[in-house]
Parts: C-alpha cells; structure tokens; sequence
C-alpha cells in the first residue's frame, strides 16, 4: 500500500526512528489491515474507523497479547492516522478515541553489585584478542550505561582516553558525551594495542570488531553479555539491557541524582529515568523488613 511506504519513510527520514521501530510500525499496520480485511469491515486502511480499531484490540487481548503490547500497536495506529490527517487523506484520526489500556509497569532487572564484582574482577584481563574484547564489552555496558545499539555504533573518534569520556549517538541520532573511569579507560588502550597488532590494516573506524575485524552487531553483544554474566552466581535475564538497568540502579544506590542519571542514560524525560527509584525503594523495604524488629 503506497500510503504506508510513505508513511514508513516519513519515519525514518523525518522521525529518525531506528530501523527495528519502523520494522514493527510496518508489521502492526500489515496486521491491522488483515484483521479489518478479514472480518470484512473495511477494504483497506484509510476506510478504517474507532470501531474496527476497538474489535482488533478486543481480539489481539483474546488471542493472549499483553496490554503492553497492544498499546504499541495502539500507537503505531494513532502515529499512521495522524500522518494520514495531515497529508490530507482522512479527515480525523479514528485511533485517537480508542484508549491506551492499563498496564503495570514492570521494575527494571538488574544485577547485584557484588554478583556483577565477581564476574568482572579479575586479576588481569586477558591477552587474547577475543576475551579481552569480550570482556571490554560488558565493562563498557555497566561502565556507561549505554544502548546495544549506541555500543555498536561506536567508532575510534568516539572514545577520548585523555578526557576520560565517549561520545554517544543515541536515539535520533541525539549526542550526548558520558565520562569512564580510569580502570575502564585503561582496559580500553589495551583493547586498542593488541586490536592494532591482530588488524594493522583495518579500515571503517569502528571501534569494537568481530575475530575477522568486522564490525560487532547486536546479536553477538547478546551472546557475548549472557555467557559472561553466565560464568558468575546471577539469575535471571542476563542481557546488554540489564547491564544499562544494573548502571542506573547502582548509580541511584550511591547517591547520584535523578537527573544526572537521566542525562547519561539519553533519557528524553525524567519520567522514563524514575522507574530506577522503585527499584531502589524495593531494596530499601527489603532492609527495612530485615533489620526492623517491628516489621
């Protein structure tokens, strides 16, 4: 459907939304325009009302889906109409009356402080180039914080050993500069040392490579993350975003503010950041209810 092609690239040439997101918004609106196909209540998307949006909601919850996951498809939906608005094509937004419904929002998981000390101190870090780089990639993940994305995305002109700080393109390709220690910065020139003796040629700029000198991807900073946190006494999800959620967690456990935290992490609100103070809280009462002798 062409309305939806250009809708697509609206998002990504416009929006700058990431690849994934605009991959979703597609796959909901495809659908979306089945379910209304099928139930013979429209031929297409732009003839859609409120009614059809409200019968496909009631049957994504039917089949099982979560309301989180529904009110994303919810969203995809209001953003498409929207779009369609103000090109012209329809005159109101037939998503903007169906409600968002409830949800709980979940406390991020995060790992222990001294569950994440075993795993990564060690007595010196390894020589060879692929568990030193592997290592380098988990301490750059609590170390900073940042999205699996923004880690594979970093290129040589990004890191600034002298200052102490990467340089981080997050979401919208928004920039924002995040400080390492000392201990991380030293591990980082030794990746570079023994990465320039295994690649002496290598061209592209970027920064963490493959065993072939490639760039890393995603799904090998998942593998990656999950068999070294493996290797330690830790249950539960072991993923890159654990690792960002254990470096806002343990940030707020030493005294760092709210917002100070929501500018490392590339947050665009507060709101998105203070999820972090439930997380705190809830070991908080667990002190509480542990050495009270009341509670």
């Amino acid at each position: 459907m062409v309305v939806v092609d250009l809708f697509l690239r609206y998002l990504i040439t416009e929006k700058r939304f990431s690849t994934h997101t605009v991959r979703s918004y597609r796959n909901d609106l495809m659908q979306f325009e089945e379910f209304i196909r099928a139930h013979h209540y429209s031929d297409d998307l732009i003839s859609s009302n409120s009614r059809h949006i409200r019968s496909w909601v009631i049957h994504l919850l039917d089949a099982g889906m979560s309301p989180r996951s529904v009110n994303r498809k919810i969203t995809a939906l209001r953003r498409f109409f929207r779009f369609c608005q103000q090109d012209g094509k329809i005159r109101s937004n037939p998503a903007e009356s169906v409600p968002s419904l409830k949800t709980s929002r979940p406390l991020p998981v995060f790992v222990e402080e001294n569950q994440i000390r075993q795993v990564l101190d060690q007595s010196e870090p390894p020589v060879e180039f692929s568990a030193l780089r592997d290592l380098l990639i988990v301490e750059i993940l609590y170390g900073t914080g940042i999205r699996v994305s923004e880690l594979v995305g970093l290129r040589d002109d990004d890191i600034d050993l002298t200052k102490g700080q990467i340089k981080v393109t997050g979401k919208r390709l928004k920039e924002r500069i995040v400080p390492i220690n000392e201990g991380l910065a030293g591990l980082i020139g030794e990746y570079l040392e023994i990465r320039e003796s295994e690649f002496s040629d290598l061209a592209g700029g970027h920064f963490l490579v493959t065993d072939h000198g490639r760039s890393v991807y995603p799904r090998m900073i998942y593998r990656v993350v999950n068999a070294i946190l493996s290797s330690g006494d830790i249950n539960g999800r072991k993923s890159p975003h654990v690792m960002r959620h254990t470096y806002a967690t343990h940030l707020l456990n030493h005294g760092a503010e709210l917002n100070a935290i929501k500018e490392l992490l590339g947050h665009a609100s507060l709101s998105a950041t203070q999820v972090y103070t439930h997380t705190s809280f809830e070991k908080l009462k667990k002190v509480y209810e542990k050495a009270h002798p009341r509670a």
